[in-house]
């Protein structure tokens, strides 16, 4: 099975996470329009185009002021690498977001 980044990181944001009292549900464990996406639940294996995950110990915030940080992150690499050559580009993530509609399962 395909470890998503909250189980990467240990970053405990995910529900039921150690860390959510403090900092909150990462949207990107909750965010179902990129449920799949290189075979993660919601966008756990997509977080770098999601406003609000956390990185180096603080939480982000746009796609556009955080991805400098994510495109060194060890976890952005690692499913680059392992998702090769079927890795979905960022642009064609954040269109799948803009457009397309939550399935239910995933509510």
């Amino acid at each position: 099975m395909k470890r998503n980044c909250w189980e990467f990181k240990n970053c405990g944001r995910q529900h039921g996470g150690t860390r959510v009292h403090d900092l909150g549900v990462c949207p990107a464990s909750v965010e179902g329009k990129l449920n799949g996406v290189h075979g993660g639940k919601n966008a756990g294996r997509a977080c770098w185009v999601i406003a609000g995950t956390l990185c180096q110990g603080s939480v982000q915030g746009t796609y556009a002021n955080k991805f400098g940080s994510c495109s060194s992150c060890d976890f952005y690499n690692h499913v680059k690498e392992r998702e090769y050559p079927k890795f979905k580009l960022s642009a064609v993530l954040l269109d799948q977001l803009r457009t397309k509609p939550i399935s239910p399962e995933t509510r």
